[in-house]
């Protein structure tokens, strides 16, 4: 299952703070956090994820999901929050909207 993590408008201003390689490994350590508590496989594919800023988005692959996927990447936009707000001046609402494209 693919997935666009689609950043919103606050979102990209966040992103343009990072690189990408950081950006991958920022999304990749948080939803392996994440998969402790939600029964999915999950990973950040580099190759299609080359111009995350530029794109406005990010590519996630999906399998063995056993868990509301929905449930699982809003709870990830609450947590990358964090990593993101340290680099940021003022307030983050959302950081992206959830495609899943199977």
């Amino acid at each position: 299952m693919r997935i666009n993590l689609n950043f919103t408008n606050k979102g990209q201003v966040a992103i343009e703070n990072f690189s990408n390689d950081e950006l991958i490994e920022i999304f990749s350590r948080y939803m392996n956090t994440l998969t402790k508590k939600y029964n999915i496989d999950i990973n950040v594919p580099v190759e299609v994820n080359q111009n995350i800023i530029t794109d406005s988005s990010l590519v996630v692959m999906a399998e063995n999901v056993k868990c509301d996927v929905e449930v699982f990447f809003k709870e990830l936009g609450r947590d990358i929050k964090i990593p993101l707000k340290k680099r940021l001046e003022g307030k983050l609402d959302t950081v992206f909207k959830t495609e899943i494209i199977e």
